[in-house]
Order: structure tokens, then sequence, then C-alpha cells
């Protein structure tokens, strides 16, 4: 399965001035194996430490930060001869031995030699007190659910991502549109199994989406059980009312997070804890309102926000989509008021480093989707269904005059005076 995070991990190998990596995802994204296989493919061997429940490891960084000792009990856990550049030291669910975490600063400072890759959720580090977070001797990285190319490519479609993934000036719209049926149907494909790791490759395996929809489950049940291991048990109760509240918000007209849906009668800072932990485990995403499209856009943000989850696969599990929708033509990008379309946008904006906002007036008027590139803002609006007529679009365009506006639907491409119109199976490749 092939991740494109990979080139990333390449170039971290090769940097003149390398730090300890931490990859940061949500559970099951697939952080473990991107590891294993980048220290099996680009190193010649590979130091693989799992600090789960493991006592050995937390006596070894119970005790000083002694990089020797370190390397010797290190050795003797993994059972491989560590060499300084030709061995990939993997530290999974680092989280679990916080003083491993913090030995990073003194593995960069002391013996930058080694190479170092940590993944776990950093969930439950800062529950420990009197451990410190190696800021600034660490460099991150982020590993999201697959995106539709990743998922063309798992499927054995590599020469469809090919046409979609040439650069602007190359790109044949026309070829690309002569196979739009085969792009549709993928993309119907990927709204339902999504881009866990787990279950794209049980649907690469068995083409049944019943197992499928089985890991989905699974996968939903585990990220309960994280609930009650890490997060304070005042707090369980409205992680878990938030995080179950999420597919009624998102299958709202308005889908502006409303606190009286998670519980009547409730405020939204009852809430400002369980959406952080969220957050922090990279299980929601939160797109905020702002007042004009000005820059930096931060400084636009009022109190208002959507909230998405990571994977739109998940979402159509929570949401409890019926595999029959699959078979009815183009229903399943209008299931949900569009909510599964809009959250697949999401998700390959965020797969793009782009972090998205929404332009709303009054109520009168909100576009889906406002977001800097280089020095210019662009309003992204999402079109679920054929229907193209948009006067929240209309509005913003003639009060802020932009550059270009964008819309991705399920229309081909066509670009009239400022407006784009992207098709959805495409709209990844556009962020590029």
């Amino acid at each position: 399965m092939k991740r494109y995070l990979m080139d990333y991990l390449i170039n971290w190998k090769n940097a003149r001035k390398r730090k300890p990596l931490i990859i940061r995802g949500a559970r099951q994204v697939g952080k473990t194996w991107l590891m294993k296989e980048f220290g099996r493919t680009h190193f010649e061997n590979v130091a693989y430490i799992n600090f789960d429940n493991n006592e050995r490891m937390q006596i070894l960084f119970d005790g000083d930060y002694h990089i020797p000792r370190l390397i010797d009990g290190l050795q003797l856990e993994a059972s491989v001869k560590i060499k300084p550049q030709t061995t990939l030291i993997i530290f999974d669910e680092v989280q679990e031995v916080p003083k491993a975490l913090a030995s990073l600063k003194y593995f960069y400072e002391n013996a930058p030699e080694y190479a170092i890759v940590a993944g776990g959720s950093l969930l439950g580090v800062a529950m420990h007190k009197g451990t410190s977070f190696p800021v600034g001797k660490v460099d991150f990285c982020n590993l999201y659910p697959l995106n539709f190319c990743e998922f063309l490519e798992a499927v054995g479609e590599e020469s469809l991502v090919e046409l979609l993934r040439k650069e602007d000036c190359q790109r044949d719209w026309k070829l690309i549109t002569a196979f739009k049926t085969k792009f549709i149907d993928y993309l119907r494909k990927y709204y339902y199994i999504g881009g866990m790791p787990e279950g794209v490759q049980e649907y690469v395996d068995s083409g049944d989406y019943g197992e499928v929809r089985k890991i989905h489950r699974q996968i939903l049940f585990t990220y309960e059980q994280d609930f009650s291991k890490h997060v304070p048990t005042i707090q369980i109760p409205r992680v878990r009312s938030v995080w179950e509240s999420v597919p009624t918000q998102l299958a709202r007209e308005n889908k502006k997070f409303s606190p009286g849906i998670v519980q009547k009668g409730s405020r939204l800072k009852d809430y400002e804890i369980a959406f952080q932990w969220l957050l922090d485990c990279g299980l929601i995403y939160k797109v905020k309102q702002i007042s004009k499209p000005g820059i930096p856009l931060k400084n636009y943000e009022t109190d208002f926000f959507k909230i998405f989850i990571h994977d739109v696969g998940l979402l159509s599990a929570m949401s409890e989509l019926d595999v029959k929708t699959l078979l009815e033509g183009n229903r399943i990008f209008e299931e949900f008021k569009g909510s599964l379309t809009e959250q697949y946008v999401l998700q390959e904006m965020i797969a793009n480093g782009i972090t998205p906002h929404y332009w709303s007036s009054s109520g009168k008027a909100e576009v889906d989707f406002v977001f800097k590139n280089d020095s210019d803002v662009y309003p992204l609006e999402v079109k679920a269904e054929e229907n193209l007529q948009s006067k929240s679009l209309k509005v913003y365009s003639e009060k802020y005059k932009p550059i270009i506006a964008l819309r991705t639907s399920m229309r081909d491409y066509r670009w009239e005076d400022q407006l784009i119109n992207v098709p959805l199976y495409a709209i990844g490749v556009d962020f590029m």
C-alpha cells in the first residue's frame, strides 16, 4: 500500500540536520506500518520497540538519559545491533513511556547520528506531570487516512491517478472527463470504505463491504476504549457525547456546531475540554467561521465553527449508511444533506496541508470553505448534487471580488469568467 508521506520520510532521512521525527495521526491510520516499511526499504536494519505495556522500557527510561546505556537497552529489547546512520530506531506507542519521549531531546543534542522515528497517540502525555516535552528538538509530520488518490492506487488504478496528478499545464481534462464514470464509481466506493488502511486492505483482499463495515465498527469501538483510558473521568461522558453527535451535526442544513444537539440546554463552554481532547488525538477537525476573508484568516475568526471527523468511511459507518446506497446512482453524494461530500472535500484539503475556514453572513449566505493559498484567499463551494445554482457564492463574490472562485461538484471541469468548477473526484489534486 503506497503512502505519499513516504517521500517526506526519505527527505527527512537525507537531511543534513536531522532531528528525531514524531509521526502524528489518529489511531489506526497506519503509522506503525509506515514506520516499519520505511525502515525495511531505506535502512539496513530496524530496531522496533513497542512501549505499550512494556515494563522493561519503563524501567530503562526511568534511569538517566546516558545515550550508550539507552542504546544498550534498546538493542536488547529489539534483538538488533543498532548502528548509527544505518539502523532505523522506531519508538511505537511512545506516549506510554513519557520519559522515552523526553529522551528524544538528548538523542538530538548528544547523538544526532541515530535515526529515530516515533509514533503513537500524544494523548496522555500531558497527564504525566514532571515529564518535559522536547520542544524544538524534534520534527513532526502528520499521517492521515488514505486520500482518494492513495485509495485509487491501493485498488490498482495507478493509471487513473497518473492522469489526475499531472501538472496543471499538462492535465488533459477532456481525457479525464472521458473516464469520469470510472472516477465517480470509485469515489462512491471511497465514501463508503474511506481511507482507514485496514478497511481499504479488506476491500482489496475480499471486496466484501460487510467485512469492511465490521472493521469500521471495531475501529470506532477502539476509539471509545481510548476515551476511557486517556480522558479524565469527569470528561468522558462529554467527549463521547460530542463524538457521537458529529453525524447529526453535519446532517443539518446549517452545519454550525450546536451544543443543544449534544444535550438540550447545554452551552458551548461546557464542551471546551472535550473538543480539545478529540482534536489532540486527531479524531475531529474544527473548521472555524470567519467574518470576512482578510489575511491572516485567523484574525477574522468568530466563535462559531463546524466539526468533522477524520475519515469519510467512519462517518458513513457512524451515520449507518446502507451499502445498497452504492447501487443507487449518485444518491450517496447527496446523503445526509451532502455531509459525506463536505467531509470528503475537507479531508482532501487537510491532506494537502490546507487549513480551511468557512464564511457566513448573518445566516443569509454561507460558503462551505474559505482558504488561503500563497497570498490569496479563495472561496470553495461544495455541491453534492447536479443543481449548481448558488446564491451564497454569488453574494460572496460580489462582496469580496476574489481573483478566482471555486466550486466542486459532480459536473465536469469548467472555467467560466472567475469561476472554476472542479469535479469532486479531482478536487484533491487541484490543491497540490
